[in-house]
């Protein structure tokens, strides 16, 4: 070949395995990462798609939370509550974690001072109007348009 020692050095680096441990344990080695990567991933979506994560921010627990206890999602006759996540939240994989992006842009924005808590909660009908007439309740897709980061 045309390569020289060095390139050859490193090309075999790349394709050879540990000289202390062997093909297998490497790849046992990553897929415990890979797996517990996944795992705690999938954990934190969890977390986060809960009321009392919802109402933990004082935003919420001071405003928008003292409005929902008054309403027939949280006091019924029959005793089933609907739950932040349950109308805010996609349930598909995909469009649950573009909407947790979302989240995050508006935390961002919020921290930054550059939106207004006043500013979503007075588009909040027109919102729940486009979230059930366009997609008959699936997902979440209208909230407020912000600036990208």
């Amino acid at each position: 070949m045309d390569q020289n020692p060095q390139q050859q050095s490193l090309w075999r680096k790349l394709t050879s395995p540990s000289r202390t441990l062997s093909l297998a344990s490497l790849l046992a080695i990553g897929i415990a990462i890979g797996v517990i990567g996944w795992g705690g991933f999938n954990w934190s979506m969890e977390l986060t798609n809960t009321e009392t994560f919802c109402v933990s921010c004082h935003e919420m627990r001071d405003n928008v939370y003292q409005e929902y206890k008054e309403t027939v999602h949280y006091n019924n006759r029959t005793g089933v509550r609907a739950t932040c996540p349950d109308c805010h939240v996609p349930k598909e994989w995909i469009h649950k974690v573009i909407r947790k992006v979302q989240a995050s842009n508006e935390l961002y924005h919020k921290v930054m001072g550059t939106i207004d808590t006043r500013e979503i909660r007075g588009q909040a009908p027109a919102i729940g109007q486009k979230r059930l007439g366009d997609n008959g309740g699936d997902g979440f897709t209208g909230m407020p348009q912000l600036p990208q980061l």
